[in-house]
């Protein structure tokens, strides 16, 4: 109950996916490096996609992609949401001064004496 997952290193994975692409049979390596063929079509499909990249890390990689990516997505919206308030501050600020400007014009009009 207490058995924790092998790891294996990217040499053994890399010699595992280069006895498939020599011919060897799927359960003939499966049963020399005592892995379950499915471990293997998932190296298998590893290599093919990642090629030179495959392996790397401690099997973090893909996780630490998602969490770059997830945080590539809030900077984004944080740039739309400030650049959406500096659009409103401004306006704001273009109607206090219009407002200022009507103030005044219209202050002293009234307060002169006649």
């Amino acid at each position: 109950m207490g058995s924790s997952r092998r790891k294996f290193t990217k040499e053994f994975k890399e010699e595992a996916t280069r006895r498939l692409e020599l011919g060897a049979s799927l359960a003939e390596v499966a049963r020399a490096c005592e892995v379950n063929p499915n471990v293997l079509h998932r190296w298998r499909r590893e290599v093919r996609e990642y090629g030179a990249k495959a392996f790397a890390g401690n099997g973090q990689r893909r996780v630490e992609e998602g969490r770059l990516a997830e945080l590539e997505r809030k900077v984004g919206r944080q740039a739309l949401e400030i650049d959406f308030l500096r659009r409103c501050l401004q306006h704001v600020e273009e109607q206090r001064k219009l407002q200022a400007l009507t103030t005044r014009v219209s202050s002293t009009r009234t307060s002169r004496k006649k």
